[in-house]
């Protein structure tokens, strides 16, 4: 399991956060996910997760297509004229979703710690790189070989992905990570 010394080693401290367990007591998910969100806590995390909104009532408020979930984070979507994409996690199972901003929620990883540890190693991969990071001019494309190593790194981080949570890459529709894998470079 990820701790937050290796996710503060990426990401700078003050962009992790950790929930607080007073806040968390309510919540109907299985004990050793709240601990994960308390102790761990949630990255932001590039191109991802811009911010950490952990929503304090004790009953899931994000509706979606899944069910009301608890809210984990919030991002703007510049195509969405201000609506919010965030994660979330459902009561009982602790099953992490994606949810678009019409509601859509797509399974992003099967609990809170595998998300947390396939969160720890996206960032470590993407901010390590010279090509999958964010690039300094918006203007700025890849050339055919950054393109190439784009590549190769990305399929290397979806292999490692896939150890971590099969269930997570089983399909292609209504599954956060092979969606937005392939959809890295366009």
């Amino acid at each position: 399991m990820v701790t937050y010394e290796q996710l503060t080693g990426w990401a700078d401290p003050g962009h992790v956060t950790r929930a607080r367990r007073d806040v968390l007591v309510g919540w109907r998910i299985p004990d050793f996910m709240k601990m994960q969100l308390v102790e761990v806590g949630i990255p932001v995390t590039p191109r991802l997760i811009e911010r950490v909104v952990i929503q304090s009532e004790a009953d899931p408020v994000m509706l979606t297509s899944r069910g009301p979930l608890y809210r984990l984070t919030e991002q703007s979507d510049p195509d969405a004229q201000a609506k919010r994409s965030s994660f979330g996690v459902e009561p009982e199972t602790g099953a992490v979703y994606y949810v678009m901003p019409d509601g859509e929620a797509c399974l992003a990883n099967s609990s809170v710690d595998v998300w947390l540890d396939v969160l720890h190693r996206f960032g470590v991969h993407v901010t390590g790189s010279e090509v999958l990071g964010e690039p300094e001019d918006s203007e700025e494309y890849l050339s055919e070989a950054q393109e190439e190593q784009a590549f190769a790194e990305l399929n290397h981080l979806t292999e490692e992905l896939k150890k971590i949570d099969p269930a997570a890459f089983d399909g292609y529709a209504g599954i956060l990570w092979p969606a937005f894998l392939d959809r890295w470079l366009y």
